[in-house]
């Protein structure tokens, strides 16, 4: 059992699920996640909202709610890396969230990630 993997779907190493925690009370999150739901055909994804009061979240609830995070392989992930975890787990996505694992690639995705964050509030209130 690897107990680096704290949610209650007790996943063992070699799992070849990935948890995706998301702020279920965004809206961009909502549709980016129900995108993700579609693209995965092979069930590879399991989705917890962060924002339901019966969420179980292996760190801090506001950790999970400030930046992405992903737990591959027994690993929590954040940001851009979670993303790739996850596009890891999609076919159509697998190309880029392979080459995501290359540092320089990796790092570019964060800074736009961090970016992103800056402007997310603003796109929340156009989406409601």
């Amino acid at each position: 059992m690897n107990t680096a993997f704290p949610h209650g779907d007790r996943a063992v190493a070699g799992d070849a699920r990935v948890t995706v925690w998301y702020d279920g009370a965004c809206p961009l999150c909502r549709r980016e996640i129900d995108l993700m739901r579609r693209l995965d055909r092979r069930g590879r994804l399991h989705f917890v909202d962060v924002a339901r009061d019966d969420a179980t979240c292996p760190i801090d609830r506001a950790a999970l709610l400030a930046r992405f995070h992903a737990c591959e392989d027994g690993r929590m992930l954040e940001g851009a890396a979670a993303f790739a975890a996850m596009w890891r787990a999609i076919p159509l996505l697998r190309p880029l969230g392979l080459l995501a694992r290359y540092r320089p690639v990796l790092a570019l995705l964060d800074q736009l990630y961090t970016y992103f964050l800056r402007w997310r509030p603003a796109l929340q209130r156009r989406l409601r």
